[in-house]
């Protein structure tokens, strides 16, 4: 008795003095990382440096952080020859969703239509929707493991990144496919002036790369884009006097007839860049709603901020959604108000970086445009067909119906537009 009483203390003991070691070694391995840090100050500038930890070696502030939690391309000339088939794809999925009897979630739903706008504008790809659907639910798997830990194991997250395997297949032979088919096309799509920029400075393009632009080219607008569709969608709904107010600016500008019926061709890029209070409202849902958090910087030069110096070689993250809502240009911050953006009060306007939702600089998102584009279809086709309307007080639900189409004497109700759809978001 006397002896497994020993044995237990000993190990007891053992265990204390283990834990004792890791917490030292942690806690001096982190104070050599701090005057690691410290001693990258910039002798030549007086300011101290900035207060606050530097966390741990190597992984730095991530943990913290994740709590917290090319162009041609994008030229205009691209975009005009794009939006039709951006209008198409929308008002396509516009009759899926009111096809639904049952509710809908808007943000999933929302990734597949962006998902889908990807694949059939910006790709070129002719799939069926059957396999297309199975082309999402893989690059959906992808997009689940992008931030996994670089730890190269076995069924990891950062192994199937790696080897991307079913989209490669998938990819490859939509790639395979499109090369076959290139007559009697009416637009060159993002993937095509790739190709052929390549070829203009004497490199073919591999396939392998190919595959790897069609993932960084559905990446740039697939996420942050669905993100602000469903923002999109909730404002509209939550605030009906700005929707009514949008209609009426599109009845104005001749994009519907006073009845509230669409006109056939009407959506041009100069047509929808003389809608002013559309761009107010796209602006206003980006400020208060913006997709991304932050951007990572290098410095280049030693600079002060607050009083503290920000040494060269530093990096740093700026954030998008804290400046917002800290601007002092922005009244009211918290309430949503397009008519911040507009001529008269031009909120904006009042200094270089306190709007930036597509970052700033030489690095701004480069496809800035093609979101905004996107995001302003959108909201004029769901302003023409659709009213919105709380489905339930209990639970965030839209319900999406078909605005009221009139016949050319303005006094019959169209059938073709008696389809209602529910969505939850």
């Amino acid at each position: 008795m006397l002896f497994e009483g020993l044995e237990l203390v000993s190990a007891l003991a053992t265990l204390a003095a283990c834990l004792v070691s890791v917490t030292l070694l942690l806690a001096v391995s982190q104070q050599l990382w701090q005057l690691r840090w410290a001693a990258t100050r910039d002798k030549s500038c007086k300011l101290p440096i900035p207060k606050g930890s530097m966390g741990f070696p190597l992984i730095g502030e991530t943990g913290h952080w994740l709590l917290q939690i090319f162009s041609k391309i994008f030229s205009h000339e691209a975009l005009e020859s794009y939006l039709p088939k951006i209008q198409l794809v929308i008002q396509d999925t516009l009759r899926a969703w009111s096809s639904q009897p049952e509710a809908i979630n808007v943000y999933q739903e929302a990734q597949k239509l962006t998902f889908r706008m990807a694949i059939r504008v910006l790709l070129g790809f002719s799939i069926p929707e059957e396999d297309l659907g199975h082309l999402f639910e893989v690059y959906q798997q992808f997009v689940e493991n992008v931030f996994s830990l670089p730890v190269d194991l076995p069924f990891s997250g950062y192994r199937r990144v790696r080897e991307r395997c079913p989209w490669e297949e998938g990819a490859g032979k939509a790639i395979r496919e499109k090369l076959q088919c290139t007559q009697g096309k009416d637009y060159s799509d993002a993937l095509d002036i790739l190709i052929e920029s390549s070829k203009e400075h004497g490199k073919e393009m591999t396939m392998q790369e190919l595959k790897d632009g069609t993932l960084e080219l559905i990446f740039a607008a697939y996420a942050t884009t669905a993100s602000a569709s469903t923002s999109l969608i909730m404002q509209l709904l939550k605030h009906p006097a700005v929707l009514e107010k949008l209609r009426e600016e599109l009845r104005a500008q001749g994009i519907l007839h006073s009845g509230g019926c669409p006109c056939e061709g009407s959506l041009r890029l100069d047509t929808l860049s003389g809608l002013r209070y559309l761009d107010c409202v796209i602006k206003e849902v980006m400020r208060l709603f913006t997709p991304i958090s932050g951007g990572y910087r290098t410095v280049l030069q030693t600079f002060e901020l607050d009083g503290f110096q920000i040494p060269k070689g530093w990096s740093v993250m700026y954030s998008i959604r804290d400046t917002h809502d800290t601007a002092p240009v922005f009244k009211d911050v918290n309430v949503f108000d397009p008519d911040r953006f507009s001529q008269a009060r031009s909120e904006d306007k009042d200094g270089r970086f306190h709007y930036l939702p597509f970052g700033g600089g030489v690095r701004t998102c480069l496809g800035k445009h093609l979101a905004k584009l996107f995001l302003k279809v959108l909201a004029v086709e769901l302003a023409s067909t659709s009213r919105f309307e709380l489905a339930t007080r209990t639970f965030p639900r839209i319900t999406l119906v078909p605005f009221f189409g009139l016949d050319s004497n303005q006094n019959k109700i169209l059938p073709e537009t008696e389809a209602m759809l529910s969505a939850t978001v």
